[in-house]
């Protein structure tokens, strides 16, 4: 896998989408959508909460199609695979859902294991341990590793969930609203934990968020979703240097100091 992070060109998109549309009924989530996610970049889709973020990132993952448009992700057109091929491709995806999506009735452990005896069952026993160890110091809980999920915080429950992402070593990153129903200081440690993912773990990812101190602390490039296309995209400071009343409104209502 290394050797594909390393072949693949600095400027070739790890995450290419053009021309997407996506309804549902008569409600037209995503219209005309573009953008472009570059190897070891963290872009930020900024908009308010039923703009079709959460959409497109499943639409990247295949978890939904598109009714129009293509997606290609490490240089595959995600609507064009078979079964097998898209189940080859999420394995290089790391999907870190708003709730977390963690086993209740698993440990810690259990949790970060299940994905590795799932899709890699050639692994030795001290293989997987080691890999559990590697992810949970990388998010810092190495002392939750017995613990249920019902005796974490909001906090650390988004870290594990993180931690079972990263266990299969993906080349990219989806986070969907990583930050949602936290506190302010947990909320800057997961800012600085999506940062360090990046570094640590030569990772793209795309960060779906209406929370605008997560953008600036995460975002290389942001990319601001309204009426289900891309209105504008730049860094943070270019993006809110506008004019457009949308993009005004939408600062001043989460005002940052």
């Amino acid at each position: 896998m290394e050797n594909e992070r390393q072949n693949r060109g600095k400027d070739e998109p790890v995450i290419k989408i053009r021309d997407l549309y996506k309804s549902f009924g008569s409600n037209r989530v995503l219209k005309d959508v573009n953008l472009d996610v570059y190897k070891g970049e963290n872009v930020v889709v900024l908009g308010r909460s039923g703009t079709g973020k959460s959409v497109l990132i499943k639409i990247i993952a295949g978890l939904l199609t598109q009714d129009s448009g293509s997606v290609c992700v490490l240089g595959e057109d995600v609507s064009k695979l078979d079964d097998k091929e898209l189940l080859e491709l999420r394995l290089k995806i790391g999907f870190s859902f708003q709730n977390s999506a963690l086993y209740d009735s698993m440990t810690v452990r259990e949790n970060l294991e299940f994905p590795l005896v799932r899709n890699k069952k050639h692994l030795k026993r001290k293989e997987i341990d080691a890999s559990v160890e590697r992810v949970l110091t990388a998010v810092g809980l190495a002392q939750t590793i017995n613990q249920m999920p019902s005796e974490l915080s909001g906090g650390q429950r988004k870290r594990i969930g993180i931690a079972r992402t990263l266990i299969l070593n993906p080349e990219i990153m989806l986070y969907d609203e990583p930050t949602a129903g936290l506190d302010p200081i947990t909320c800057i440690e997961i800012n600085n934990l999506i940062n360090r993912v990046k570094e640590d773990f030569n990772t793209s990812s795309i960060i779906i968020t209406h929370d605008l101190t997560c953008a600036k602390a995460t975002g290389d490039r942001v990319a601001m979703l309204l009426e289900g296309t891309f209105a504008k995209e730049g860094t943070f400071d270019e993006v809110f240097d506008s004019n457009d009343g949308r993009i005004k409104s939408f600062y001043n209502y989460n005002f940052i100091k």
